[in-house]
């Protein structure tokens, strides 16, 4: 049995939180920065992320296409977002709570990994203990270029969904455990590529004022808002430590 055990089951955890990334664990998001200052702008950026918000168009094409407008070597991306990106000022109170509570921290991205590892990096002093893990897409050459030359480079996605890495494929394994075996699993987003995510899990922190919280109204999905880490620090402590179940600090979504 043992070959067959989930991998964030190995320590037997209570809990799992999964996690978007960009907009998220940062401040800002790292993609939406480069599209702005790299690439076409926040304007068009907008025009598509309208188009996916009304389901005109899948993530997967409009993310793509925003990407293709950025032309900067891909090093060069790293060293400007190391520059201007910030980590959510709570963020590193909670990674080290979650390591001494046994709580995996999953991060499931729409982002490149070797942004997100060089950033967390920058953010933490090191690299990234066991008990956090990044699922995400990657980056490859494009046209037989250098990745870090002009326009060598080029998103590689996850998976074939519309999405490019449907993020609930990583966490249905888990919300499949049987009673008693299940941990509690958490979710924090802010896009709509989160989605599919939050329907799986036992609790949604949705961002303040972003795309998450209007497709959760739209949908009727019962959500949690939060501005910065420490809502989701205190509300995990609660739920981990049986003072509070998920469902008694979700607010019910009212369909628009």
């Amino acid at each position: 049995m043992g070959s067959t055990v989930l991998p964030y089951m190995e320590t037997k955890p209570k809990m799992i939180f999964f996690t978007d990334f960009d907009g998220t664990i940062t401040v800002d998001d790292s993609n939406d920065f480069m599209i702005d200052n790299l690439g076409f702008g926040r304007e068009e950026r907008r025009k598509l992320n309208d188009e996916v918000l009304e389901e005109r168009m899948g993530f997967r094409d409009a993310f793509r296409l925003m990407l293709e407008s950025i032309k900067t070597p891909y090093n060069e991306c790293i060293d400007i977002l190391e520059k201007n990106m910030k980590l959510d000022p709570y963020f590193e109170k909670f990674y080290y709570w979650a390591e001494e509570n046994n709580v995996p921290i999953v991060i499931l991205s729409s982002g490149m990994r070797p942004i997100i590892s060089a950033l967390l990096e920058k953010f933490l002093g090191h690299e990234p203990k066991s008990h956090l893990t990044i699922v995400c897409n990657e980056v490859i050459p494009r046209d037989g270029k250098d990745i870090n030359s002009e326009g060598g480079w080029q998103i590689k996605y996850h998976d074939e969904s519309h999405f490019g890495h449907d993020k609930s494929l990583e966490i249905k394994p888990y919300a499949a455990l049987p009673d008693g075996e299940r941990p509690i699993l958490l979710y924090a987003g802010d896009g709509v590529s989160d989605l599919s995510a939050a329907a799986e899990t036992n609790l949604l922190f949705a961002k303040e004022g972003k795309d998450l919280v209007t497709f959760c109204q739209r949908r009727g999905m019962p959500y949690t808002t939060f501005q910065d880490w420490s809502t989701i620090l205190s509300t995990s402590q609660d739920i981990l430590a049986g003072k509070k179940s998920p469902s008694e600090c979700a607010i019910p979504a009212k369909s628009a």
